[in-house]
Parts: C-alpha cells; sequence; structure tokens
C-alpha cells in the first residue's frame, strides 16, 4: 500500500500528476489545489497518497494536506460516492469551506459543486456530520499564489472542461469572474467562475 510519494513532477494536467520517484513514474490523480500548488514540471513534490485498489485497477490519489487526504477517505466512505466525484468534490470547493457547509448543512452550498445533486449532498452531510469532529483544521494558512493572466485563463479553461462544462460556458464564466475580481489567485477565481456558472 502506498502511503506517502516523494519526487519530481514528470508531467502535469488539472486532476493529474505524474511524479518521478527514482525512475518509476507514478500517475496520480489530485484535486485541482494540489495540482495548483504542487509546482511546475521538474519542481520536486511531496503528496499523501490514498491508494485505491478494485478488481480491475490501482489508482493512486495525491494530495499536498492532510486534511484534504482526510476529508477524500471520508467522502469515499459515503454510499454513492466514488474517488473520481469525491475529487470533483474537493476541486470544487476548499476543504475548511467544505467542513462549514457540512457543519451547517448547507445544501445550497454543497449543490453549487458540479456533480452533487441534492441528494448526495444530504448525504454528505448527514454521513459526515459526527465524522468531521475528529479532523483538526489548521489555522490560517499559506497566502495563496497569484498566477500570471495567461497561465490563470488557461488552468481554469482546462479544470472546467475536467469537470464537465462546455468549452464556450467555461471561457463566458471565466471573462466573467476575471473582469469583475482583477488578477486573483487560481483557487479564487475558480470560484468565482463556477459561481458564474451556476447563475
Amino acid at each position: 500500500m502506498i502511503a506517502f510519494l516523494r519526487g519530481r513532477i514528470l508531467d502535469k494536467q488539472p486532476n493529474l500528476l505524474i511524479v518521478d520517484v527514482q525512475g518509476v513514474g507514478y500517475l496520480v490523480h489530485v484535486p485541482l489545489s494540489t495540482f495548483y500548488d504542487a509546482g511546475e514540471r521538474g519542481a520536486e513534490a511531496a503528496l499523501h497518497i490514498h491508494t485505491h485498489v478494485r478488481e480491475e485497477a490501482l489508482q493512486l490519489y495525491g494530495f499536498l494536506t492532510v486534511l484534504e487526504q482526510q476529508l477524500f477517505e471520508r467522502l469515499i466512505s459515503i454510499s454513492g460516492i466514488g474517488p473520481k466525484l469525491a475529487i470533483a468534490v474537493l476541486s470544487g470547493i476548499e476543504p475548511r469551506d467544505l467542513i462549514a457547509a457540512v457543519q451547517r448543512g448547507d445544501l445550497a452550498r454543497l449543490t453549487g459543486i458540479p456533480g452533487i445533486g441534492r441528494k448526495t449532498a444530504e448525504r454528505i452531510v448527514l454521513e459526515l456530520k459526527d465524522r468531521l469532529a475528529q479532523i483538526a483544521v489548521p489555522p490560517g494558512g499559506a497566502p495563496e499564489p497569484v498566477a500570471t493572466g495567461e497561465r490563470l485563463r488557461d488552468d481554469l479553461l482546462s479544470a472546467l472542461q475536467n469537470l464537465g462544462y462546455h468549452r464556450p460556458l467555461a471561457e463566458k464564466a471565466i471573462d466573467a469572474s476575471l473582469s469583475a475580481s482583477g488578477t486573483p489567485g487560481f483557487e479564487q477565481a475558480l470560484k468565482a467562475a463556477l459561481r458564474e456558472l451556476m447563475r
């Protein structure tokens, strides 16, 4: 069972990293927050890993923080939520916001995440509320890096398409969110674009 990887990033796409660990390339599925903060190609990355074993495949899911990994593992323990949907949830909402939404029973916030309908949101609140008490949320946190305009736009477009939005709709939402907020960080801009798509 692989629990941790440290190596050089060979390639990266939204929701996917290939990490070279002493000559072996590991394909790791990641949420958008980890994709963005892991560094560029060639940078060293250290990832907490959840190894998901199915009959026909062994898949690795990686996270920069233990908090994200804990939330992922609690999400996939819910009936009807597999690893792919759990990654989509963590890509569509900050860990602290997810915890707050579950504790408040904020179904509107949860159904704003692509792929999450009302019934799934209700299950998340019902099944996670008690299990989140053991998760320690670190105070504060590092400031979010600011991306350059073109790179930010490309990353946002790629992320929204990976979440299932069509390119013209995604581009329109990105334009609206960037014009409203100037030059935000990736996660802030992604949230703004998702809000535009929910209108």
